[in-house]
C-alpha cells in the first residue's frame, strides 16, 4: 500500500503575519504570509499541507499552541473559544523561503471561518502554521496520472503540476464556481493535459462536473496513479469507479474529502 502522508522530518508552530491579499479571480484569494520563522519550515513542495491558525471574530491576537508535538490539539481545545484560534487545513500554494514568504490561496465558500478570515486578511494580520507533510506520492513505475479535484483542491493541483517533473504524463480535471476562476497561465509540463469545467451558476453540486468528466475520459494504458480531492462525494465517487469498473489497485488512489457540502466545519 502507498502511504497515505509524509511527514516532516522535524516541525514546529511558526507564527507569522500577513504581508499582502491578492484578488487572483472572482473566487480565489492569495494571502501572503510572512515572517523570519519561515526559515524552520522544510520545503517540501507538490500538495505540503500546514495547519493553518488564524484568529476568530474580536480576538485582538492570535494564540498559538506551545507543543509541537502530538499534545498541541488537547492544548488547544482546552482553550476557551474567547481565545482559541479557528485551525483548517491548507496547502502552501508558493513558498520563497529567501524572501521569509509564503502563499496560501483560498476558494472562497460562502461565510465560512477561513473564507471571511481571507477576504478581510490585511497586512500586520496574525497568522501561525504548522507543517503537516504531503500526500501527493506517486509510485515511480507510474506511467501516467490522474488528477482530479473541485475548488478547494485547485491550489493543490496547480502546486503538483508546478513541482512536476519535465517526463510527467497526466490528464488533470479542475472545476471551479465560475469561468471568471479559469487560469490561463498556469506552469505544467507538455505531457499534462488540463480541462477546466466551471459551473456558472447551475447550481449543481461542487464535484459533480469533475467527477463525471473524470468518469468519461478514457483511461491511459500502463500504470496509473490517481490524486483527488474535494467535496466528499467527488474523491470517493472517482476511487469507486476506477476500482469497479477499471480494476484500478485501490493502493494506486489518493483521495480526499476535503469538506462536505451543506455542512460547517466545526471550530
Amino acid at each position: 500500500m502507498l502511504p497515505k502522508l509524509r511527514a516532516p522530518e522535524t516541525r514546529r508552530m511558526i507564527t507569522l503575519e500577513v504581508l499582502a491579499n491578492t484578488r487572483a479571480t472572482p473566487n480565489f484569494t492569495t494571502v501572503t504570509l510572512g515572517g523570519p520563522d519561515i526559515a524552520h519550515l522544510e520545503n517540501a513542495g507538490h500538495d505540503q499541507a500546514v495547519r493553518l491558525f488564524f484568529p476568530r471574530d474580536g480576538q485582538d491576537g492570535l494564540r498559538m499552541p506551545a507543543s509541537s508535538g502530538n499534545a498541541w490539539m488537547a492544548e488547544l481545545l482546552l482553550l476557551p473559544k474567547s481565545r482559541r484560534p479557528w485551525v483548517r487545513n491548507y496547502t502552501v500554494r508558493r513558498i520563497r523561503p529567501e524572501l521569509g514568504e509564503l502563499d496560501v490561496e483560498f476558494a472562497l465558500h460562502g461565510d465560512a471561518p477561513a473564507s471571511d478570515w481571507a477576504r478581510r486578511a490585511r497586512p500586520g494580520d496574525p497568522a501561525g502554521i504548522f507543517d503537516m507533510g504531503i500526500t501527493y506520492l506517486p509510485p515511480a513505475d507510474a506511467a501516467w496520472q490522474l488528477l482530479v479535484g473541485d475548488e478547494s483542491a485547485v491550489p493543490a493541483i496547480l502546486a503538483i503540476l508546478e513541482h512536476a517533473p519535465e517526463s510527467l504524463v497526466a490528464d488533470v480535471f479542475l472545476e471551479v464556481p465560475e469561468s471568471g476562476d479559469v487560469r490561463r497561465d498556469i506552469i505544467a509540463p507538455e505531457g499534462v493535459h488540463v480541462r477546466w469545467l466551471s459551473r456558472d451558476g447551475s447550481g449543481d453540486r461542487p464535484g459533480t462536473l469533475a467527477l463525471a468528466a473524470a468518469k468519461r475520459a478514457p483511461l491511459r494504458p500502463g500504470r496509473s496513479y490517481t490524486w483527488t480531492a474535494g467535496e466528499a462525494k467527488l474523491p470517493t465517487g472517482l476511487r469507486r469507479h476506477l476500482v469497479q469498473e477499471h480494476g484500478v489497485p485501490k493502493s494506486d488512489i489518493a483521495f480526499f474529502g476535503y469538506w462536505r457540502h451543506g455542512r460547517s466545519s466545526p471550530g
